[in-house]
C-alpha cells in the first residue's frame, strides 16, 4: 500500500515538474501533427481548405526568407506590448482606487461592467473610424480587452488582505505608503498576476481584432491576405505565430510570478 502511494506521488510530481510538462507538450504536439498529416493524406482534402503540414512548413520558410512574417509579427507584438502597458497600468490605478474607496466603486462599477458587456468586435470598427487604421486604434483595442480582468483581480487582491494585518501595520505606525508597499502589494500579487496571465493572452486577441477591421500590416492583416488569396497555408503560418506569441507572453508572466512569488510554495502554476 505504501509503495502504491509512493508510486502515485512520484507520478504526480513528474507531471508537475517542468521536464514532465515539456515531454507531455511535445508528445501531444507530435500526435496532433501525425493526425493532421494522416487526415490530409488519406482524405484528399484540397490544399486551399486544409493544407498538409509540409505545405505549411514550406510557406513558413518562404515568409521568413522574404522577411514578411518577421515584419508583421513585430508590428503585432508592438501593438500587444503597448496595449498591455496601457491596459495594465490603468487597471492597477483604477482597481486600487475602487478597492480602497467603495463609494467610488458604487458609482463607477455599473459603467465599467456595462462597457465590458459590449463585444470588442463591435467597438473595434468605431475606434478604427475615430482613430484611423494606424497603430493607435489597435493599441487601444488591446488595452480595452486587457483592462477588465486585471482590474477585477486587482480589486480582489487588495480586498483579500486580512484586517489583522492592517491592525498590525497600524500598531507599527506605518503610513499609507508603507502599508501599500509592505502589505497590500505583496498580498495582492498572487491574485493580480493571475489576472495578468489572462490579460497577456487576451492582449493578442485585441490587437488582431483591430487588424481584422482595418490595417495594412500585422499578423491579422496577414490572415486577411491569406484568406482573400485562398492561401490557407499563409493563414496557418500567421495563426501559429499568434499562438506562439500568446504562449510566450504567458510564459513571461509565469516567469515573473515564479521570481516575484518565490517566497510562496506553489505546487503548480496552472
Amino acid at each position: 500500500m505504501e509503495q502504491k502511494n509512493l508510486y502515485q506521488s512520484s507520478k504526480r510530481s513528474f507531471f508537475v515538474q517542468p521536464a514532465g510538462r515539456i515531454i507531455l507538450t511535445v508528445t501531444s504536439g507530435l500526435i496532433a501533427l501525425a493526425l493532421w498529416f494522416s487526415f490530409t493524406k488519406y482524405s484528399q482534402v484540397p490544399a486551399f481548405i486544409l493544407p498538409t503540414p509540409g505545405q505549411v512548413w514550406d510557406r513558413f520558410l518562404i515568409s521568413v526568407s522574404d522577411g514578411s512574417l518577421l515584419f508583421h509579427a513585430w508590428v503585432t507584438l508592438s501593438e500587444v506590448l503597448m496595449g498591455l502597458l496601457i491596459g495594465v497600468s490603468s487597471a492597477i490605478v483604477i482597481g486600487y482606487t475602487l478597492a480602497k474607496m467603495r463609494v467610488v466603486e458604487r458609482i463607477l462599477a455599473p459603467y465599467i461592467v456595462a462597457s465590458q458587456s459590449i463585444p470588442v468586435v463591435a467597438i473595434a470598427p468605431l475606434l478604427v473610424i475615430w482613430l484611423g487604421p494606424g497603430m493607435l486604434s489597435k493599441v487601444l483595442i488591446s488595452a480595452l480587452i486587457v483592462f477588465f480582468p486585471v482590474l477585477v483581480n486587482t480589486i480582489v487582491g487588495i480586498r483579500s488582505v486580512p484586517d489583522e494585518l492592517y491592525d498590525l501595520m497600524h500598531s507599527l505606525q506605518a503610513n499609507s505608503w508603507q502599508r501599500m508597499r509592505l502589505l497590500e502589494i505583496p498580498a495582492a500579487l498572487p491574485v493580480f498576476l493571475g489576472g495578468l496571465r489572462v490579460g497577456a493572452t487576451l492582449s493578442v486577441i485585441g490587437a488582431v481584432v483591430g487588424e481584422f477591421v482595418g490595417a495594412d500590416q500585422g499578423l491579422g492583416f496577414l490572415v486577411n491576405v491569406g484568406r482573400g488569396m485562398y492561401d490557407t497555408s499563409l493563414v496557418f503560418v500567421a495563426v501559429f505565430a499568434l499562438i506562439l506569441m500568446a504562449l510566450a507572453l504567458y510564459g513571461v508572466v509565469l516567469l515573473i510570478e515564479k521570481n516575484v512569488l518565490s517566497w510562496q510554495k506553489t505546487e503548480n502554476h496552472f
